[in-house]
């Protein structure tokens, strides 16, 4: 029971690893992925993160037989504050789901930027059928991405859905025959791209999608809209018709 990870090409790889409950998460899996994500987030080496499940599932959800210490109230709510670590990951992110996406797994996928699923994901929000409340915070990410009326309709019934009604309603970003291969695919085609223009747009959308964006909040990202730093190299590679070489990275 334990998160487990590599970085590989730019890409660091988190797999949830609880295959004995269908990677359910348990108090000190919640607990270790902020710290985790804030390590990828000041590393040069990661330019983005992809979150998976190990085994057959991505994740169904918080441990229930922990769950009271993972919902406690306030700061101590491990799930509230794993979620927002992974929305608030500088650099792109993507959930690749197979089989099982539940409960707080739903919760950890919609809080990343992607999310690719395999034709087999299931997908379900079942606080109602053990009787508490979804996140807040979970809920309106989950309102942003589906609507309100799919958004309680989800948690109405807490049923299982195909990946195809994910699909069609917002939540999932594509589904993907081979899940492997489009990963690689994806994430070599967005590693390849300027990692200054990606977390400036990352910041934006997020901050026009919440309400909060300032000259302040995008820290100067508004400046650079013309002539960022991979700017120069960009438009030199465009016109000299070869792959650009992008060497920004976070300070």
């Amino acid at each position: 029971m334990t998160l487990r990870w590599d970085v590989a090409d730019g890409v660091a790889t988190v797999r949830i690893d609880n295959q004995a409950k269908r990677n359910a998460m348990n108090a000190e899996m919640w607990r270790a992925l902020p710290e985790l994500l804030a390590g990828f987030a000041k590393d040069p080496a990661v330019r983005m993160l992809v979150l998976t499940g190990a085994g057959e599932h991505f994740c169904a959800g918080a441990d229930i037989s922990e769950l009271t210490d993972i919902n406690k109230i306030g700061e101590a709510n491990l799930s509230m504050a794993a979620e927002d670590a992974l929305a608030n990951f500088p650099k792109p992110t993507i959930a690749a789901i197979r089989g099982f996406c539940v409960g707080g797994g739903c919760q950890l996928a919609a809080a990343c930027d992607l999310r690719i699923a395999a034709p087999d994901a299931r997908f379900a929000i079942t606080p109602a059928k053990i009787g508490i409340v979804y996140p807040s915070s979970a809920i309106a990410r989950l309102v942003g991405l589906v609507g309100p009326a799919s958004a309680k309709y989800l948690l109405y019934t807490a049923d299982l859905v195909p990946a195809e009604h994910a699909l069609r309603i917002g939540f999932l970003s594509e589904i993907a025959n081979n899940l492997d291969e489009r990963i690689i695919s994806l994430t070599g085609t967005l590693t390849s791209r300027s990692q200054f223009s990606l977390e400036a747009t990352k910041d934006i959308v997020n901050g026009l999608a919440d309400g909060t964006l300032t000259r302040e909040r995008t820290r100067g990202w508004l400046d650079a809209e013309i002539a960022g730093p991979d700017a120069p190299e960009g438009i030199a590679a465009f016109l000299e018709r070869r792959p650009p070489r992008f060497t920004w990275r976070r300070p």
